[in-house]
């Protein structure tokens, strides 16, 4: 785990929200789709330099950074950013939403998980490592969030698993995932997991195969009863 750092900047409050055209030109998110700052009760619609939010969001912390936000020359307070929403083509910056926290309450928030070393059993026996949790949800106080939380997999042999119960745990932080939920593991390159399709042609075509097969009739039904009247008779001796 790694130790937060605090960043601070200034926001510009916004009584009104305009068309954005003055923002769009002073590179600002644009206010027209107004940042929800929820300071209190009441959401305050402000505006905030871009540049400032993603060097923020592609820190080592990333959205669970914790920084101080000072509205028109008023007194910081301590925020995080709860969501945020960019333009597709142009990948720009165009909606944030700010929280504003306690640092005495405890948050729900989603960690990274990082793997490290390389699992025995990829080096010795072929295997594949493969994450199934790059994140996990866990509930402590602000100053306690864990930039990632590090799982080290060096001793992971063939089928090895680790578990969210093997991840390092103190008593600042809960880990809100079952404890028997599978982080990472070591799998066989010959390993192919069936998909849900397959799994269902499979059991069909085994159900067809245990059914008794049906004999297809054709003509009148008196001709097919003729038909199994005459192969029931035992064949005339010569």
């Amino acid at each position: 785990m790694i130790a937060r750092r605090t960043a601070c900047f200034a926001a510009a409050s916004r009584a009104r929200v305009g068309s954005g055209r003055s923002a769009r030109a002073s590179c600002r998110v644009r206010p027209a789709e107004s940042i929800a700052y929820r300071f209190g009760h009441n959401p305050v619609a402000i505006e905030v330099d871009p540049k400032q939010i993603s060097r923020i969001l592609f820190s080592e912390t990333g959205h669970n950074t914790i920084f101080d936000v000072e509205i028109g020359g008023s007194a910081a307070a301590k925020a995080m950013i709860v969501d945020w929403q960019r333009e597709p083509i142009k990948d720009q910056l165009i909606h944030i939403d700010l929280k504003r926290i306690a640092l005495d309450k405890t948050l729900r928030v989603k960690v990274r998980v990082k793997l490290l070393g390389i699992p025995v059993g990829v080096k010795a026996s072929g295997g594949i490592l493969d994450q199934v949790l790059r994140e996990v949800e866990i509930e402590c106080l602000p100053g306690d969030i864990p930039s990632h939380i590090d799982a080290d997999v060096s001793n992971l042999e063939l089928h090895g698993v680790i578990r969210i119960a093997d991840l390092p745990h103190s008593d600042k932080i809960e880990f809100l995932n079952a404890e028997d939920a599978t982080v990472a593991h070591v799998v066989s390159i010959r390993e192919e997991v069936a998909t849900p399709a397959e799994v269902d042609a499979a059991a069909a075509a085994a159900a067809a195969t245990t059914a008794e097969p049906e004999v297809a009739k054709k003509g009148k039904p008196e001709d097919a009863a003729k038909a199994a009247d005459t192969a029931k008779k035992p064949a005339a001796k010569k």
